[in-house]
């Protein structure tokens, strides 16, 4: 009996594991269709024409699924992994690799919000600038993110 709980157990932390990897895939495409809006806009300032510059609540709403996008990585994802509740060999050799560059990710990440989420911030002097370094970080993120999630759920990522 007690290998079946066990079992079943461990069906269920895959199952949540899968939830939550694909929840992470979907916040992050958020990300990435709101980062390309935009720094696809040509003016950062308050001057211009009003069809190309940062509308009221754009950057913030960016900067709130940013947010998100990351808080899920780390506290679904790689504290799990931190904290020795995973068990498989290949996931936590390939964790202790790069979870370093991830946290790396991270703090870039969290600067940017820390920076631009402030309502009251209308310094726009530096987003062009801090929002091209952001694409590069979401990017390495992406990919470091990817390879682990191809060791933690091997299916959701075909073999290249």
């Amino acid at each position: 009996m007690g290998l079946v709980v066990e079992f079943s157990q461990e069906t269920e932390r895959r199952h949540r594991m899968t939830h939550t990897i694909e929840e992470l895939l979907e916040e992050r495409q958020e990300v990435l269709v709101s980062y390309c809006a935009l720094a696809g806009l040509s003016s950062f300032d308050k001057r211009g024409d009003e069809d190309h510059q940062v509308k009221p609540g754009e950057l913030q709403s960016f900067c709130q699924i940013l947010v998100d996008y990351t808080a899920l990585g780390h506290f679904e994802i790689y504290q799990r992994i931190i904290e020795g509740n995973e068990r498989r060999i290949a996931v936590k050799k390939l964790a202790d690799e790069l979870y370093p560059a991830i946290a790396e990710t991270t703090d870039h990440l969290v600067d940017f919000n820390d920076k631009y989420d402030d309502l009251d911030n209308e310094d726009y002097s530096q987003l062009s600038a801090d929002l091209s370094r952001i694409g590069e970080v979401l990017a390495i993120r992406s990919e470091l993110e990817d390879r682990l999630l191809s060791v933690l759920r091997p299916s959701c990522f075909p073999s290249r």
